[in-house]
Formats: structure tokens, sequence, C-alpha cells
């Protein structure tokens, strides 16, 4: 028996071992995982496929009352037949090295997913397939099918799979928006916790706009928190509204025990408008980024550089030619003794950044959470501290690599 000792985030979706995950504000959280281990713009991208709209509700059949059931209950199960089949449930398989040094196969995480394009694509949790060699996709009727990563968003633990439908007129998921929504509304979700099937749970919204540290220095900020059940496997299901809409991922849970305790949260579906078509296009969020070195300030580096300010981001070094030189951004110099921390090499007397676009900027995850939604090519202002005075200056944002150099 595993004991909780404090209140944990965890994924949701199911797997071999438990990951906790640091919390970002007030609570420890951690994302969710199941049975055998828990596995928990500033513009607008023209969808490159087609959302599926949400259907006429007049030309839905509505179900016969009965049995005594309120018109409350005859909704929720109107709701559930109408978007079940649009829910998949997701199983991956991990390779492990056996006592000869041969690679076998090892279950790995399970978690849900929801089919949001006919031709099989399904959106879910990026912790529900990282690290996959192979990906089952099982869809309400029972059918199991090979399924492919397309493209996966670590900052904001989104991925989009695909498989081939087969010749099957698929059930979709339509994309509603989170945008408007309201504390107190009604919501249900969809998924496979602890992988003994599909299930609906019901609930309300409870609060909005939570941020949370979800992998290393990414913090997922506009998170839905619900007290709908969700619990490990149901990563990667869609938390639905009174239409039947998607409005939000489900990601993680707050826990002292392991499993539901009536705070959920998932990841908001305006994200996914955001960020999907690039996942289908490019297998990658194409995010916008300042050529530079940022070193996050600590006191040890305060008290030794005696730098100005207590918080915000050094700049070891700027790429030559980059943008960041181009905006008049400096780096170290070899005049001033370079030190060492943590195995890296820090270029002291750069400027200091302590804001972008209006957002501070004191960690790497702000770095982060402030470039989150810009897009290569778009302008932000940087607020900057050199010397005793603090500056401003424009950089026009380049792609981010795929590799980045953080100290």
């Amino acid at each position: 028996m595993k004991l909780y000792s404090r209140g944990q985030l965890i994924l949701v979706s199911g797997a071999t071992g438990l990951i906790v995950l640091i919390l970002a504000i007030g609570l420890g959280l951690t994302r969710s995982h199941d049975p055998a281990s828990q596995t928990a713009a500033s513009s607008w991208v023209e969808p490159r496929f087609q959302l599926e709209p949400s259907p006429d509700q007049s030309s839905v059949v509505p179900v016969s009352p009965g049995n005594g059931l309120s018109a409350d209950e005859l909704e929720t199960i109107r709701l559930f037949e109408m978007r079940n089949d649009g829910v998949v449930n997701i199983s991956t398989q991990r390779l492990t090295l056996n006592w000869f040094l041969e690679a076998v196969p090892q279950q790995g995480q399970s978690g849900s997913g929801s089919i949001i394009d006919r031709r099989g694509y399904v959106l879910t949790n990026n912790h529900v397939v990282d690290g996959a060699a192979g990906i089952n996709i099982t869809l309400a009727d029972g059918t199991t099918l090979n399924g492919e990563v397309v493209g996966t968003d670590l900052e904001n633990d989104l991925a989009v799979l695909k498989f081939d439908p087969r010749g099957r007129e698929l059930t979709t998921i339509p994309l509603g928006s989170s945008e408007d929504l309201r504390v107190g509304q009604n919501v249900m979700a969809i998924g496979n916790p602890f992988a003994i099937g599909r299930t609906l749970t019901t609930g309300v919204i409870s609060g909005l706009g939570r941020s949370i540290r979800g992998h290393d220095t990414f913090i997922i900020n506009g998170l839905i928190q619900t007290d709908a059940s969700i619990n490990p496997g149901n990563s990667g299901g869609p938390l639905l509204d009174s239409r039947g809409d998607m409005i939000g991922i489900n990601t993680m849970i707050y826990t002292q025990s392991g499993g539901s305790i009536g705070i959920g949260f998932a990841v908001p579906v305006d994200t996914a408008h955001r960020v999907v078509p690039d996942l289908i296009e490019y297998g990658t969020v194409r995010r916008g980024w300042i050529e530079l070195t940022p070193v996050q300030i600590f006191p040890q580096l305060v008290r030794y550089a005696r730098l100005p300010v207590d918080e915000g981001l050094l700049i070891s070094q700027v790429t030559p030619d980059g943008n960041a030189a181009e905006a008049g951004l400096q780096g170290g110099t070899t005049r001033q003794a370079p030190i060492q921390s943590r195995g890296s090499t820090i270029y002291l007397g750069g400027d200091i950044i302590v804001e972008i676009n209006g957002t501070p900027v004191r960690t790497l995850a702000h770095l982060f959470e402030a470039l989150e939604d810009t897009r290569p090519g778009q302008t932000v202002e940087v607020v900057y501290v050199r010397g005793s005075r603090t500056r401003r200056t424009e950089v026009t944002l380049v792609e981010r690599p795929s590799r980045l150099r953080l100290e």
C-alpha cells in the first residue's frame, strides 16, 4: 500500500511508474497516471485541418423518458451517447533491457484521447505517449489499432496522434471555446481511469486561470479546475461543456491518496486551437525566441557579481549577428572572469532581462511563459538592466530551436 503524506499533483495517465511534478503555485501539484503507476496568441494561426463543427442540436434524437429519469439525467445520457464514440483509450509500450541486454517490450502508460478529425487524428496529453516505443488506440467498439505520434508540445502537455480508420466513419469531438467559461457551469469528463474502461464523470468548473509547473521549466497557464472525478488513466480525455463541446483536455489532479479528491485540471481548449495546426503540419509548435544564453539569477551570483537586481535573467552570451545582438542586448565579456556554476560557464557583465512584453521575467520559467504564444517574426519589447539603468528595446523573434542552451 502506498501512503501519501502530502498532497501531490499527478498526471492522469496510467503507467508503470509514479511521476510527481513540482507545484508552481501554492499547492504541490503533479499530473496523474494509471493503476500500476501514475504517469499523469498573440496571433491567430489559420487551422490547416478541418475542426469538426458542433452538430445541430436539433438533429440529435432525444433520449426517450422512462424509468423515472429526470430531465437532467436524460440530458447527461444524451450527451454521453452523442460523444462516447469520439473518445479512445490509449496504451503504450516501452522497450527495456533484460538480463541478456536484449530489448523487450514492456507495458507503458495508459490514457485517453479525443478523435478531432475523421482522418484519424487524436488529441491527447504529451505525457501519455512520451518515450513510447509503440502505441495502441482502442475505439469505442473495442477495435484496437496502431497509432503514431504526429506532433508533441511539451510546454502545454499536448500531443496529436494518428491512426488509420480503415474505412470507418469516425465520430469526432468538436473543439469548443474556453474563452468565456464561468465558475459553476456544468462539465463532464469521459476517459479510461485505471484502465477499467471508458467512464463518465460529471461536475462543475471549480476555478479558472490556474498556473501549475509541468515538465522541467515549463509552467502551464490558464488551466481549468474541475471537481468532475479524474483519475489515473483519464489523461488526454475531453472535458466537455453542456453542449458536448470540448472545453479542455484533462491532464492532472491534486491528490493526497493517488486518486481523485475532486481537484482536477484540464488544459484549456483554446490552447489546442492554437497549437494543434502546428503539431499536424510541423510536428512541433513554431514559437518565437531570442538568440541568447540566459542565466537565472540566484543569491550567490548576486553577491559574487554585485548585481544591481535580485531577480531576472542574466545574459551570459548573445549569438553573434543574432536578433538579441541586433536589438542592442549585450552578453558577458571575457574582460570579467567567468565563473563555473553547476558545471556551466557563466560570463559576467551582461544585461539582465526583467520583463518581456509586459510579463515580469524573474526565472527561466517566466521566459518561456512570456514567449509561449509568440511566433517567429513577431516583435516583442524587452526591458533590461544595464549597470544602474533600466532600458527598453524591441526584438524581432526567430524560430525557437529544438535544442536550447540554458544555464
